[in-house]
């Protein structure tokens, strides 16, 4: 794979780096990253760029823990809504191929 570089302006500090991923892959992460930055500054209020970055750093770890956790317990790419209802799905099916009771 040819070697990518990335700015990084993020926090007040900048930087570049040069990785063996796309590019355009390493701009979806940069631009959810920032996402992520954003939203822990609204919902903490703080304004301190390394707290800030590790709160965002924590809050995405906890994302792919619960990612994790759900591949473990067999639902696979499946999010437990889809998971209800295809249950509530096969409860149906199943209910109107049981005998009616008189």
């Amino acid at each position: 794979m040819p070697k990518s570089n990335l700015r990084v302006d993020l926090l007040g500090t900048s930087f570049s780096v040069t990785v063996d991923e796309d590019a355009f892959y390493l701009k979806i992460l940069l631009d959810k990253y920032r996402r992520v930055i954003e939203n822990t500054k609204k919902t903490t209020g703080l304004e301190d760029p390394l707290k800030t970055a590790i709160i965002a750093g924590f809050l995405l770890c906890d994302e792919v823990e619960k990612l994790r956790a759900r591949e473990n317990t067999g639902l696979g790419v499946f999010d437990s809504m889809q998971a209800e209802e295809l249950t509530l799905n096969l409860i149906d099916r199943i209910d109107s191929a049981l005998p009616k009771e008189i």
